[in-house]
């Protein structure tokens, strides 16, 4: 018999919220700081704005972002990551490293970054 590891129910709701298309992306742009929709749309090559902003919201319904509006003229909004969301610094620290290790890098038009 083999020894398969049953699927905890905890470990596949976390893969399946990161691992959501353009989650990852928009975690390393707010990882380095960028805050403003406009920097963080500007940070990730070939995102929508549509699919941005429904990333944005499902994230902060998620409780991995937090939403703010600054009350300037005119009105800014910026996104910061919630100590959950900054918690997940070192897993995606690791799962960068891990494709430098095993990925190829696609040829998709976009730049091979840290």
């Amino acid at each position: 018999m083999t020894d398969i590891h049953t699927v905890c129910a905890r470990f596949h709701t976390a893969i399946e919220l990161i691992g959501s298309r353009w989650t990852g992306a928009v975690l390393r742009a707010l990882f380095t700081g960028q805050h403003r929709y406009a920097d963080i749309r500007a940070a990730i090559p070939g995102v929508s704005d549509t699919m941005l902003s429904q990333r944005l919201r499902s994230m902060q319904e998620q409780g991995l972002v937090e939403r703010r509006v600054l009350a300037t003229t005119p009105v800014q909004v910026e996104y910061h990551l919630t100590e959950m969301g900054r918690a997940l610094e070192p897993v995606l620290e690791a799962v960068i490293a891990w494709s430098h290790d095993w990925i190829p890098v696609p040829d998709t038009g976009l730049t091979e970054t840290l």
